[in-house]
């Protein structure tokens, strides 16, 4: 519930503190004295936007504070974990103004935005004021009426769940339909390029070792003829390069033994001398291999000009770029030729997801037609307590195309006056009787969901007499098991409090500023009396008071 709400430089609020109780608190006061201003403060918690306009003193900031205790909900550990917050018993929710219009939010000292506070919130306090009656005309939150009153919410939610999945086997279809699509469009393509290369069947460095090859083919005259001038200088006749080392050698080994200099000499010249030879031995065996072979030339330019007509066609700069993208055409091809297979799983993956969400749609809907009457039944009954006796609500339930809530269209029908026309809430019922509605359906609801703090901002604005008695009495009869909050003008309700804060005006030394404080019993039957007769406070008008605060 809410324990204790604090406002700081709000409007003409300077501070305040006030402390509600379980069941049933109601605020009053006169016309003007600030009871919208503490509502809208109140919604500043709530994820309402502001601006620095409700500042009164520029010099310092607004800050809302609301100390929510109890907090016991079975879901409460998931929707501290969505903030990465610890699970908490008591929630603090706070908002601070400044005067430049920058807004922050807290969820327990800890910053969230406005979208988080306002959806964390929303499961912490239910605020009604009148002008959102409207919402009552929303099909969602008529179809969230009767699926509460049906008691199928976790069937709602794996329902919920199912369709998701059935939504995301949809798409994984049309995804690979369209990939299909696409592709066969240039499979004819990409097959005859595959085709092609396979065809040619080049390995990995093969058109770099051609290249090489040809280069050797085209000169082989000019290499033999080069390398065996080189054999010979190398390791020839008499005059070689062998034979003169050899000679030097003989020098260098007969003066070794007198310095070990000499002696490294000698092995140095020695590893050349063997060096030479194997130029020499490799040049001959090169030179004896390279021939002038006209028909492997031929054979060799050949395959090159094959091998450098499909670089250029697929824009590649050597043979291993070239194999890549043989690679990825095979898994072009590969894809098209196997994409059917894909399409076929993907086909009974979501008939078996439909299923499902059909036959869970289907308990849903038969949920809602089975509480359908008995709900119009008792809207009738309340309606009749608050005022509109004449009023009747009908449940349209129809089959409509299968959505995230199911396969139904549910429809509020309204009649005020039992003329039998009943037409849609938005379009015949006025705010007065959308207010009292909601009253009515939020006290059926009550008794079957999980409720939070429920928040009535005159809500009963219209009514007035045992009307609005019998409003009252439905708030009490809420508040024995919520925590009920409710700003009004009529003194039947306000007698029904089991906590009673009037709203005031007071002289400070900063001008006009509104404060709250909570009645005593004596000062209860004061405030209700005021409400009936005025200023001027008579026995009988002190009396009429008393009745109504001990009356049922």
């Amino acid at each position: 519930m809410l324990s204790r709400l604090q406002v700081s430089n709000y409007a003409i609020i300077q501070e305040l503190d006030i402390a509600f109780g379980e069941g049933l608190n109601i605020i009053t006061g006169e016309t003007g004295a600030g009871k919208s201003i503490l509502a809208g403060a109140l919604g500043l918690i709530l994820g309402d936007r502001a601006d620095s306009s409700v500042l009164t003193d520029k010099a310092r900031k607004c800050v809302v504070e609301g100390l929510f205790t109890g907090v016991l909900d079975p879901n409460r550990d998931t929707w501290f974990a969505e903030l990465d917050l610890e699970p908490d018993q008591e929630v603090i929710l706070r908002r601070e103004i400044s005067a430049n219009g920058k807004s922050r939010a807290f969820i327990n000292d800890t910053p969230v935005n406005l979208s988080q506070l306002q959806k964390f919130s929303a499961r912490l306090v239910d605020l009604n004021r009148q002008f959102e009656a409207l919402e009552l005309g929303e099909d969602q939150l008529q179809m969230d009426v009767l699926d509460a009153l049906a008691g199928q919410q976790d069937a709602r939610q794996r329902y919920g769940e199912a369709y998701a999945s059935f939504v995301r086997a949809r798409q994984e279809l049309t995804r690979l339909q369209e990939q299909k699509t696409e592709a066969l469009k240039a499979f004819d393509y990409h097959h005859f390029l595959l085709s092609e290369l396979e065809g040619a069947a080049f390995r990995d460095g093969e058109i770099e070792e051609l290249e090489n090859e040809q280069k050797l083919l085209s000169h082989a005259e000019q290499v033999h003829a080069g390398l065996s001038r080189a054999e010979g200088l190398l390791n020839g006749d008499e005059h070689s390069m062998a034979r003169e080392i050899r000679s030097v050698l003989q020098s260098l080994e007969a003066v070794a033994g007198f310095s070990p200099e000499i002696r490294t000499l000698a092995d140095r010249l020695r590893s050349v001398q063997i060096e030479v030879k194997d130029i020499a031995a490799e040049a001959s065996r090169i030179s004896a291999s390279v021939s002038m072979d006209q028909k492997r030339l031929d054979a060799v330019s050949e395959r090159l000009d094959m091998g450098y007509s499909l670089l250029r066609k697929h824009h590649a700069a050597n043979t291993s770029e070239l194999l890549r993208i043989q690679e990825g055409l095979s898994a072009r091809v590969d894809r098209v030729q196997d994409i059917d297979t894909e399409i076929g799983n993907a086909e009974q993956h979501m008939r078996r997801q439909e299923a499902l969400a059909d036959e869970l749609a289907a308990g849903l809907s038969a949920g809602r037609h089975a509480v359908a009457p008995g709900l119009e039944k008792r809207i009738g009954e309340l309606l009749s307590r608050v005022g509109m006796p004449n009023a009747r609500l009908k449940v349209a339930v129809s089959e409509t195309v299968k959505g995230p809530a199911g396969r139904d269209r549910i429809e509020f029908l309204f009649d005020a006056n039992k003329s039998d026309r009943f037409e849609p809430l938005r379009k015949v019922a006025s705010g007065g009787e959308l207010s009292r509605l909601l009253l009515c359906v939020k006290t059926l609801v009550a008794g079957s969901v999980q409720m939070p703090v429920l928040i009535f901002d005159e809500i009963d604005t219209g009514i007035s007499g045992e009307a609005a008695r019998q409003v009252g009495i439905l708030m009490k009869d809420m508040g024995r098991d919520h925590q009920v909050i409710a700003i009004t003008h009529q003194p039947q309700i306000a007698a029904k409090a089991d906590h009673h804060f009037l709203v005031y005006k007071k002289e400070t030394h900063a001008g006009v500023r509104t404060q709250v404080r909570k009645l005593g019993d004596d000062e209860r039957v004061e405030s209700i009396a005021r409400m009936m007769a005025g200023e001027k406070l008579s026995h009988a008008a002190l009396q009429n008071a008393r009745e109504l605060i001990s009356s049922k």
